[in-house]
């Protein structure tokens, strides 16, 4: 039997088992937010606010649904609370998990990406035209209010952000008010994006990680995300080896070759590179190239030495 594609190793992206209960807003003590203020970014505008974000409020208990919805909806699809409620709600919990968020929009062929836990990311985002789901908790550590809400404006003038949240549309809330909650809910941030879009506080790595995670239940998008990637990032190892694995998953014998040849020439100290680029030759019915490519896969060696040894023999005996 052939030799599975070797992939390379990525970090699972690990989502936060803690459910949202929506049970409503409460009151916090403001803090300032210092730190930000104090060293605003030079390429973060002092105002953002993404008005046309699609508004859907929330049923009881369902901020999850509804956050998501109008995350989706933002990035082009047709999807209401309703159709997501099953796949991220859980009744006897009364709340939504993190990773069942992320994964709906991943079945729904968008990346979901997480974002790096400081507000100036999260700010980053809305400035770039793409709205924020956001976990708070909206009471104190004791007695917590798990709450999702999406981060649609910010104003560092008047110290407010500007959130969908619950039943209220555009709800003004203080920036260190926000930071609190927000804090109190680990920093955990989202955004889901059509595929030819990327964050943009994202670097290659955790770029990465979203779209082969993408991969796995869509490849057809996770194609286009990659590509998307490695237009900012040419070269990068790990992408190059996600778009030839989805090309594969696709059937597309030569868009894997290509993607797999171009990670072996910038990086031909990669084994998997080489083994990856054996297999579709071979099954292209390239022979003696591929013969070649496991050839310089068993040369680097490494801990799969033995798969790449194995499709050898399969090669030379075909």
């Amino acid at each position: 039997m052939q030799q599975g594609l070797k992939r390379l190793r990525k970090p699972a992206s690990a989502g936060l088992l803690i459910l949202a209960a929506c049970l409503g807003l409460a009151g916090c003590v403001a803090l300032p937010v210092q730190e930000l203020q104090s060293q605003w970014p030079a390429q973060l505008p002092s105002r953002a606010l993404l008005s046309q974000t699609p508004f859907v409020a929330q049923q009881e208990f369902e901020c999850g649904p509804a956050a998501l919805a109008m995350l989706m909806q933002a990035a082009g699809l047709k999807i209401e609370a309703q159709q997501l409620a099953p796949q991220v709600f859980v009744p006897g919990r009364q709340g939504s998990l993190q990773v069942e968020m992320l994964v709906a929009a991943r079945r729904q062929g968008l990346p979901a990406y997480l974002l790096a836990p400081k507000l100036e990311a999260v700010l980053q985002e809305v400035a770039a035209g793409h709205p924020v789901l956001v976990f708070q908790n909206l009471s104190l550590p004791v007695y917590p209010v798990w709450h999702y809400a999406v981060l649609i404006g910010y104003d560092r003038e008047r110290g407010t952000v500007t959130l969908h949240s619950g039943t209220t549309a555009a709800m003004e809330m203080s920036l260190s008010a926000f930071e609190r909650t927000w804090a109190r809910g680990e920093h955990w941030a989202m955004v889901a994006l059509a595929p030819e879009r990327l964050p943009a506080s994202a670097d290659a790595a955790s770029a990465g990680r979203a779209v082969a995670a993408l991969e796995r239940l869509q490849p057809r998008p996770a194609a286009i995300a990659y590509a998307s990637a490695l237009r900012r990032w040419p070269g990068d190892l790990l992408l190059q080896m996600g778009a030839g694995n989805s090309a594969y998953a696709l059937g597309d014998l030569a868009a894997a070759e290509t993607a797999y040849r171009a990670a072996s020439q910038t990086h031909p100290q990669a084994a998997d590179a080489w083994n990856n680029l054996a297999q579709v030759l071979w099954e292209q019915g390239k022979k003696a190239a591929a013969a070649q490519a496991i050839a310089q896969a068993i040369l680097l060696g490494g801990p799969r030495l033995a798969s790449y040894q194995a499709l050898a023999l399969q090669i030379k005996d075909d």
